[in-house]
């Protein structure tokens, strides 16, 4: 009898527990718009993957970063096995996709997002399944999120993201950020490279009293990370003078959105930029500035890159086609949807930072996608201070790229997969397995008709957000067709993903930014004519 209590107890435990997070989170029905989706468990093959494992994507014209071609994809297991014209298969249980005048294009790699990451009080909107739900619909098929440590430890955040990561539908990696400095971080920064393939790590700049990191930290992650040919990665806004600028707007009594802007000007960007390539020349050792969003920072970094200094900058997509003017919308809702760290800056500087990117200057695109909706914004109804930082892009990314500039003329076609896919790839040493449709290059395409339209509405959009930040934007270029792994989860509007079917990426250090490093280090040290022998004083 009492084991029978106790089974009932257990089980009504259980069934209070799903309620609670259901009310929290939403059934996946609910949390991600129904139209356009299939929702796991509504229906008999709903959620499940493909029955097909071999797929031929026939007559597209496929495009590489390196060059483009009229050629069919042949696909077998999750694995591109030929790109070559006229392939045939002799088999009936082949999936067959006509591409003709569409472009067969590697997905899409976002290297910067927040799944699920406890900020500012609250967390984010979008966990590993909903945001790779609306990357796939999107056409990306990876993304690289931040793992936060957890009291500064790297290890308990890791093992906390795997945790978060375990209803993921699509592959993805990890950077790691750092917070403190000691020898077990120190220690810790060698077992995440070694043993879980993180050769990244970043460090804020910014977020005083929470994540940011003073120089001296600073300069000891730069040295680590190159001893470990792991990419050091900066936030880079002056944390101290924001907190001025924050108090100064408060002051003046602006405790709206538009106060966020105005307390940290692109001057702040601009300087803790500056001082992240200084810092990492004197070190000698590569850098990656995350969301380059001011033509100020984009200076710094094309400075630098002139005088031969190894700086990877990465503008997100919405500074490159917003400004911020929507800060000042009388609705709070509206306007408190833009802020984000650093901020969208006024117009003009979306079209330089798309010059720079056009030009090489700056490399590939990511979205900083870290997503809070109107509840969790109104924290700052009256304090900016307190509006969770952040904004969506991991389903619009690749549209609005083509759209702004593709279909301008200010990119070809090669290109736009370099900036979406293959540099991402190339830097975080995961080419060609990835950012390539190339034989033995995992089955991760899109199918992108140049003749199709898109609109963005957060009523049709995958991403639990109720907001969106291109809202009623309409372009040239939809996403038809997305596989992740060999299997179809994108196709005629509709989306088919399971949690927990995507696989992690370790990610190798030393990536073609390290190349040579060490002969510039001897090239340094025969340089110095030192120490210089000399002979004793008299006494």
């Amino acid at each position: 009898m009492a084991a029978v209590i106790q089974s009932k107890l257990v089980w009504a435990v259980y069934l209070l527990h799903l309620l609670l997070l259901i009310s929290i989170h939403g059934s996946t029905s609910d949390s991600i718009s129904s139209e356009g989706f299939c929702a796991v468990n509504s229906g008999s093959d709903c959620g499940l993957p493909s029955p097909y494992t071999k797929i031929l994507i026939k007559g597209g014209t496929v495009v590489n970063a390196h060059r483009k071609e009229v050629a069919d994809v042949y696909i077998e297991d999750g694995v591109i096995l030929s790109v070559r014209p006229n392939i045939r298969i002799p088999d009936e249980n082949i999936k067959i996709i006509d591409a003709t005048r569409k472009y067969v294009m590697p997905g899409g790699i976002d290297p910067h997002t927040h799944l699920d990451m406890e900020f500012m009080g609250t967390a984010t909107i979008d966990d590993f399944f909903t945001g790779h739900a609306a990357a796939l619909a999107g056409g990306t098929t990876m993304n690289i999120d931040f793992v936060i440590p957890i009291n500064g430890n790297l290890t308990a955040g890791f093992e906390a993201y795997k945790h978060k990561a375990s209803k993921a539908a699509m592959d993805y990696g990890f950077h790691v950020a750092i917070t403190k400095w000691d020898e077990d971080v120190s220690k810790d920064m060698e077992v995440m490279v070694r043993d879980h393939g993180i050769n990244s790590f970043k460090f804020f700049m910014a977020y005083k009293g929470a994540l940011m990191v003073n120089d001296d930290l600073l300069l000891e992650g730069l040295k680590k990370c190159k001893s470990l040919g792991a990419l050091t990665m900066v936030h880079a806004e002056n944390g101290d003078a924001v907190v001025e600028g924050q108090n100064r707007m408060i002051d003046l009594g602006i405790t709206g959105p538009e106060g966020h802007a105005l307390s940290r000007p692109p001057v702040l960007e601009a300087e803790a930029t500056a001082r992240a390539i200084r810092l990492a020349a004197f070190v000698n050792t590569p850098l990656y500035v995350v969301h380059v969003m001011s033509i100020d920072a984009m200076e710094e970094i094309a400075k630098a890159k002139k005088a031969g200094q190894r700086v990877v900058g990465e503008p997100v997509v919405s500074g490159l086609v917003l400004d911020d003017s929507w800060l000042w919308h009388p609705d709070f809702t509206t306007a408190s949807k833009y802020v984000m760290s650093p901020p969208i800056r006024e117009l003009g500087h979306g079209q330089a930072l798309q010059a720079a990117l056009s030009t090489g200057t700056l490399q590939l695109v990511g979205t900083d996608h870290c997503t809070f909706n109107s509840t969790q914004k109104a924290f700052g109804l009256h304090d900016f201070r307190k509006i969770p930082n952040g904004v969506n892009g991991l389903e619009e990314r690749m549209h609005v790229l083509w759209d702004a500039m593709v279909e301008t003329g200010k990119i070809n076609i090669m290109d736009y997969v370099r900036i979406t896919s293959t540099e991402c790839a190339r830097i975080f040493n995961i080419y060609p397995k990835k950012g390539a449709i190339l034989e033995g290059s995992d089955a991760d395409i899109i199918i992108l008709n140049p003749n199709a339209s898109f609109e963005v509405s957060a009523t049709s959009h995958h991403s639990r957000s109720d907001t969106n930040v291109y809202e009623g934007r309409i372009g040239k270029g939809k996403v038809e067709v997305t596989i992740s792994r060999g299997r179809v989860v994108w196709e005629n509007d509709v989306l088919n993903v399971m949690p927990g079917s995507g696989k992690y990426i370790k990610m190798p250090p030393f990536s073609y930014l390290f190349d040579g490093i060490d002969k510039s280090d001897a090239a340094y040290l025969s340089s110095l004519r030192a120490p210089v022998k000399r002979a004793n004083a008299a006494s």
